[in-house]
Formats: C-alpha cells, sequence, structure tokens
C-alpha cells in the first residue's frame, strides 16, 4: 500500500528469523516459528476476507505467544512481546505517513464525472428542449420519435402511449433521455 513496503518486509522477515534462531533451542524453532506464521495467517485472513477482527485476535495472541515462548527468560520474553507490539504499531504509523503508492491509478478512473470537471452526459441543445412541445411522428409505446421545431428526437412517456400526431410536451431532460407527456 506504501513505497517501501518490501523493503520493511525483509527487513521484518530477516530480523524474526534471526529472533528466533538465536532465542531457543534447535526442537523448538521449527514449533514456535509454526506458531507465529499460524498467527500470521490468521491475521492477513481476516484482514482481507472475514474483517470481524476475531481471527485477526487470535492470530495476534498466536504471535505474541510464539515470540514470548521463544524467549529464554520471563523479562526477556516481556521485551520481545513488547517489541512486536512496537512494531506493528509503527507499521501502522508509517503507513500513515509514507506516501501511498500509485498502483491503482492504472487500473482505475479517479475521477468523478462531474459537469465541473467537463464531463457532461447532457446534450447542451437538449437541456433548451424542456418544457417545449412538439408532435409523436411515431406512436410512443412508451418509446418512439418525436419533431419540436423541425428536429427529430427520440423520447419516452411517462405512463401512458400516445399515438402518431398528438401534441406533447417534454416534462424532462436527463443525460440523452428526453421524457414526454401527452398534451390534452
Amino acid at each position: 500500500m506504501v513505497k517501501l513496503k518490501g523493503l520493511g518486509m525483509v527487513l521484518g522477515i530477516g530480523f524474526i528469523t534471526f529472533y528466533f534462531l538465536g532465542q531457543s533451542p534447535t526442537y523448538n524453532v521449527w514449533i514456535m516459528a509454526f506458531v507465529f506464521v499460524v498467527g500470521l495467517t490468521l491475521i492477513v485472513f481476516d484482514g482481507k476476507w472475514i474483517n470481524d477482527g476475531t481471527l485477526g485476535v487470535i492470530g495476534l495472541v498466536l504471535v505474541l505467544l510464539s515470540v514470548a515462548f521463544a524467549a529464554t527468560s520471563f523479562t526477556h520474553a516481556l521485551y520481545s512481546v513488547a517489541g512486536v507490539l512496537l512494531g506493528s504499531f509503527s507499521s501502522l504509523f508509517l503507513m500513515k505517513a509514507l506516501p501511498r503508492r500509485d498502483m491503482w491509478s492504472k487500473v482505475a478512473l479517479l475521477d468523478q464525472l462531474t459537469s465541473e470537471q467537463g464531463y457532461n452526459s447532457l446534450n447542451e441543445s437538449y437541456k433548451d428542449l424542456l418544457h417545449k412541445e412538439g408532435v409523436a411522428i411515431t406512436v410512443l409505446r412508451p418509446s418512439g420519435t418525436i419533431k419540436v421545431h423541425n428536429q427529430e428526437y427520440s423520447a419516452v412517456t411517462k405512463s401512458k402511449w400516445v399515438e402518431r400526431g398528438k401534441r406533447v410536451k417534454i416534462t424532462s431532460v436527463d443525460g440523452t433521455k428526453i421524457e414526454v407527456e401527452e398534451v390534452e
């Protein structure tokens, strides 16, 4: 999500590997590393798919337990757990402080298509048609063709069908859609 994420990930994996290899007897390293990886997997799984926090908390507890049980003394375990928590909060802070990557700007349209930005689906000549009257050239069931000031337009009725040759009034213009109703 932010630049330098790969560097942080490589450093984190290197530091945790160094920690596990330097603290525990050989048989215990694999168990604690496995519990650590399971905890990280639960955190990622919860963050990506479930999003209720239950598996994330369980994963965090497993990560902290694996780090604590790998330590040689209770004091060292407290320092190690505090280091993991401090590192986690630091990474959250860095995600806010470092600039975001612009990888999605090449894939997704980030601009809003507003008329202030110069985007307009409304045909400008259609704006002038509002409240004008014309004649139905075809039967409007509910769509058809109307003629206003010797110009033909596609239109739709709001409710009932309009027979050919009947007078119609334009009640709304939305984008390229012209809605009409029969003039009584």
